[in-house]
């Protein structure tokens, strides 16, 4: 049975890794993933395959660090996983002069340690299943303790987020 994923790159053109989704959707390709397509220049990538999550997940961090040679990161959801989370976001999804986020957790550790945090001022967060839901005033990204938290090197190869209206179009393209 062929399921559809949603892949989710971890730091690519935005820090120093700086990769083309066409070459990105080639890789994959090239690695046995059918009918994939990438949205968006930030790591989004939907694809069909038979095997499991873990599978998918394995094989799409091998083929980027293969064609790509870096260390590729990626967070793997069934279609039917992400709507779920989509669905489950616990605040107003659209605040004027915030933005909504949902930061995927592939360790439960990890996602324990973040749901710990305190917010700061203008920042919201609920943990879901494998997943931190947060909301944080525009402007205050970067500066929220989630934000500060996520960009140091433990976090990284577990954790990415995407803006909830990302989230939005890749479920449109699943």
């Amino acid at each position: 049975m062929t399921t559809r994923y949603a892949v989710f790159l971890r730091g690519v053109n935005v820090g120093g890794v700086n990769l083309k989704m066409a070459d990105v959707a080639a890789a994959f390709r090239d690695a046995g993933f059918d009918e994939v397509k990438t949205l968006l220049a930030s790591g989004n990538i939907v694809l069909s395959s038979s095997s499991k999550a873990t599978t998918v997940r394995t094989k799409a961090e091998a083929a980027l660090r293969e064609s790509f040679g870096y260390d590729a990161w990626v967070l793997v959801y069934p279609a039917d996983e992400l709507r779920a989370i989509s669905a489950d976001f616990p605040f107003e999804r659209e605040v004027d002069g915030h933005h909504s986020y949902v930061t995927f957790v592939s360790d439960a550790d990890v996602l324990d340690e973040l749901a710990a945090l305190t917010p700061t001022s203008g920042e919201a967060m609920q943990q879901g299943h494998g997943v931190l839901y947060w909301q944080v005033a525009r402007g205050n990204t970067l500066a929220s303790v989630i934000s500060k938290t996520m960009a140091k090197k433990r976090y990284k190869s577990s954790t990415t987020t995407r803006n909830l209206r990302t989230v939005e179009k890749v479920l449109a393209a699943v």
